[in-house]
């Protein structure tokens, strides 16, 4: 199937929903009227899909019968309760979850055997086509329903296949990683408003160092380390301010804060 005509469904359209809505819509690759969502808050519904121009369905029904890719964005424990009037329509469809801990054998109960189903985790940045999908090594698409999925996805940035029992930790990273990032930009900023930059001159420097960084280590490879040591010259200003993070204990913060969410 061509990406002009398939269409994508919601079950769903909380804020991960409304964000992948509002990539695919921002990068052009699907138009708002290949676009369909459901909740069961219907008036809110129509708040959230009216300035982006997507149908907004009265049933889950309507959505799952008008998609052609049907992404579940509900609760984990709502899955269950919403997908068992669904079963039958949805073996024609391409299921995608976008729930935390949800993951191939869990959402496989909830559907009929031979169904197309993956699971995924996206994080917001995919509202500008700049974020990451986590997507489980085990599913049951073809060749032809992943490729589908696969560009769909990749229409919101980066999308990296892990194996299942490296989905949370994946899924740390990527999806709590931005609480994360955004700290880091917000104490930057502090640091120069506290010497005298306006602040939104601070907010754009940090946030675009933090863009810049990031995508130089992508397309070149290098190792963070070398990076580092790149701009960090013997006696330098730089180096004072790393042994300043080191000594505060930066890594083993950021390290603690990972093991506290996987329960380490």
């Amino acid at each position: 199937m061509e990406l002009q005509n398939a269409k994508v469904g919601f079950i769903g359209f909380g804020n991960m929903a409304q964000a992948m809505a509002q990539g695919w819509v921002k990068t052009g690759a699907l138009k708002p009227e290949q676009l369909y969502a459901s909740a069961r808050n219907v008036e809110k519904l129509k708040r959230n899909t009216e300035p982006l121009g997507i149908h907004a369905c009265a049933s889950t029904a309507e959505a799952a019968e008008q998609a052609d890719v049907l992404v579940v964005a509900v609760k984990p424990y709502q899955i269950s309760e919403v997908l068992a009037p669904l079963k039958e329509t949805l073996q024609n469809k391409i299921v995608v979850s976008v729930a935390v801990n949800y993951p191939f054998e869990s959402l496989k109960h909830d559907l009929l055997p031979g169904t197309a189903h993956l699971s995924t985790l996206p994080n917001t940045p995919v509202s500008i086509g700049e974020g990451i999908t986590i997507v489980e090594q085990t599913h049951s698409l073809d060749a032809d329903q992943y490729a589908l999925v696969e560009t769909l996805l990749s229409a919101l940035g980066l999308v990296q296949p892990v194996e299942t029992a490296q989905m949370s930790t994946a899924g740390t990273l990527s999806g709590c990683g931005p609480a994360f990032a955004s700290m880091f930009i917000e104490a930057l900023a502090d640091g120069a408003v506290k010497h005298g930059l306006p602040r939104d001159a601070a907010y754009q420097l940090a946030s675009q160092m933090i863009a810049g960084t990031g995508k130089l280590q992508r397309e070149t490879g290098a190792h963070p380390g070398a990076m580092k040591d790149a701009v960090t010259s013997p006696g330098g200003t730089t180096i004072k301010g790393v042994t300043a993070l080191e000594k505060h204990g930066f890594r083993g913060a950021v390290i603690e804060a990972f093991d506290a969410i996987e329960g380490e």
